[in-house]
């Protein structure tokens, strides 16, 4: 009977690494000080794997609208701290952007399961807003390769969406970081230490 239970074990351990080599590669480094801004910052961003992207409606008269977005910064050794989407035109957060650009994306802490026992709103509980302007990479771009591989490999599932709804590669060109991370408030951070921070 112990014998079993062991294999039960191991074979739900095995399921758990197959699941993070299929790209939802969450937790792959440890969490840095709180008072290390810069590496907070990039570090719940690449461990991240969505958000609620935010543009500006053109549908509901200029009113903000909140999407779940699927993300990615980069690959497992790669991590950019640039959020990469992979978007159609047949949802409204694409169609807002390309009519006017500003755009937020805000992640949490929380669904990373390294809150412990704190409300999402609590200030121990990390989250950030990225804002700036949502663009279209150019589809022959090395860049939009890169993404590719970046989303891809985290999402997996991505590869599979039907070609016909005309998927494309956006990215969010940051303009400003607001970040809590503890109590206090904002966490001072520019978008120049947050990029050039290295994982």
């Amino acid at each position: 009977m112990k014998s079993k239970c062991f294999y039960c074990f191991l074979f739900l351990i095995f399921l758990g690494l197959q699941d993070c080599c299929e790209g939802r590669l969450l937790l792959a480094s440890p969490k840095p000080d709180r008072d290390n801004a810069a590496g907070y910052a990039r570090w719940l961003v690449s461990q991240s794997s969505w958000g609620i992207l935010s543009t500006i409606s053109m549908e509901l008269g200029g009113s903000p609208f909140g999407n779940v977005v699927s993300f990615s910064d980069g690959v497992v050794d790669k991590s950019t701290g640039i959020p990469y989407f992979y978007l159609t035109t047949l949802d409204p957060t694409a169609r807002n952007a390309l009519k006017d650009h500003r755009s937020s994306l805000t992640i949490s802490e929380y669904p990373l399961g390294t809150c412990g026992n704190a409300d999402p709103e609590n200030p121990v509980c990390a989250k950030i807003t990225l804002t700036g302007k949502l663009v279209l990479l150019d589809a022959n771009s090395k860049e939009t390769k890169f993404a590719q591989t970046a989303l891809f490999t985290k999402h997996p599932e991505m590869k599979g969406w039907p070609k016909s709804h005309n998927f494309r590669i956006f990215k969010l060109k940051i303009e400003n970081i607001f970040m809590i991370n503890w109590f206090g408030g904002p966490k001072p951070l520019t978008v120049a230490q947050y990029l050039k921070y290295k994982i």
